[in-house]
C-alpha cells in the first residue's frame, strides 16, 4: 500500500515538515557526491559500546551518527517511501503538536528508534554468542528517517485514527485506488514490522531493514505524542455587569 494524501486539512502551514523534507533530500545529494564521506556519520549499533570504535572514529561520529543517520538514506527508493510517509502525515501532527514541539518529537522518535535498533542487535548478539561490536549486525551501518517517521505513525493513528488515507493497494497482479482508514493502514503497517521484527529476532541472521527501529519509533510516538499535546484552555465565563434595579 502507498499512501497519496488524507482528508484531514492542516490550519496552519507545516513549515518544520517541509524543512525536515528539504534537509533529508539535500543531505541524500551530497551522499550522492561524495559517498566516501557520508558513511562515516552512519549510526552502527555495535559502536556505541566500543572503545576501539570510538578511538577510530573519534567520539562525535559515533554518537553523532545516532542523530545524523535519521537524516541519511541508501537510495532512491528508501528516501522516496520516508519522505512521501512524512509527506502524509507529518503535517496534521505538527499542525496539533506545533512547530517547536513536533521538531523535538520528530528528532527524539528517531534517537528512540535508533537505541532500540541497538538493543535488539545487543540481544541478538547475546543469543548467538557473537562479541559485541562484530558482525554480522552489530557493525553494519544503519542510516534512514524510517524510525522518526515511524514516530509520525504512530503520533497519527492515535490523533486520527478515523481520517481517511486515499491508497494505492497492491493486490497480487491487480493495482487500484481505496479510501482506507487511518486505523487499518497504519495498523497494517505496524502488523507487518511486528512479524518482521520477531522473525528477525529469532533468526541467526537479519534483513536489511532495521525493523526494531521501525517498531521503537512508533511505539514511541504513539506515547509520547499524548504527553506533549497542548492543553486545551477551559473557556472563559462571560462576564456579566449587573445593575440594581429601583
Amino acid at each position: 500500500m502507498i499512501p497519496l494524501y488524507d482528508n484531514i486539512r492542516h490550519e496552519r502551514k507545516p513549515y518544520v515538515n517541509y524543512c525536515l523534507i528539504g534537509v533529508c533530500v539535500v543531505v541524500f545529494i551530497a551522499q550522492m557526491l561524495r559517498p566516501d564521506k557520508g558513511m562515516n556519520w552512519a549510526f552502527v549499533p555495535g559502536d556505541l559500546l566500543s572503545i576501539k570504535a570510538i578511538e577510530q572514529r573519534g567520539f562525535p561520529a559515533v554518537y553523532g551518527g545516532l542523530f545524523l543517520s535519521m537524516f541519511m538514506h541508501g537510495g532512491l527508493l528508501h528516501i522516496g517511501g520516508n519522505m512521501l510517509f512524512l509527506w502524509v502525515f507529518g503535517d496534521n501532527v505538527e499542525d496539533r503538536l506545533g512547530h517547536a514541539k513536533y521538531l523535538g518529537f520528530y528528532l527524539l522518535c528517531g534517537i528512540i528508534a535508533g537505541l532500540c535498533h541497538a538493543l535488539y542487535t545487543y540481544f541478538k548478539l547475546l543469543i548467538f554468542g557473537i562479541p559485541v561490536g562484530h558482525p554480522p549486525e552489530a557493525a553494519i551501518p544503519t542510516v534512514g528517517a524510517s524510525g522518526a517517521v515511524a514516530g509520525v505513525l504512530g503520533a497519527y493513528i492515535r490523533l486520527f485514527p478515523g481520517a481517511l488515507v486515499r491508497s494505492l493497494v497492491f493486490l497480487f497482479f491487480f493495482a487500484f485506488f481505496a479510501d482506507l482508514p487511518a486505523f487499518l493502514f497504519i495498523g497494517i503497517w505496524f502488523l507487518m514490522q511486528a512479524l518482521g521484527g520477531y522473525t528477525a529476532l529469532f533468526s541467526s541472521f537479519g534483513g536489511g531493514v532495521a525493523v526494531w527501529a521501525h517498531i521503537g519509533g512508533f511505539v514511541a510516538g504513539y506515547i509520547m505524542v499524548r504527553l506533549m499535546l497542548p492543553r486545551r484552555r477551559p473557556p472563559r465565563r462571560p462576564r456579566y455587569n449587573l445593575r440594581v434595579l429601583d
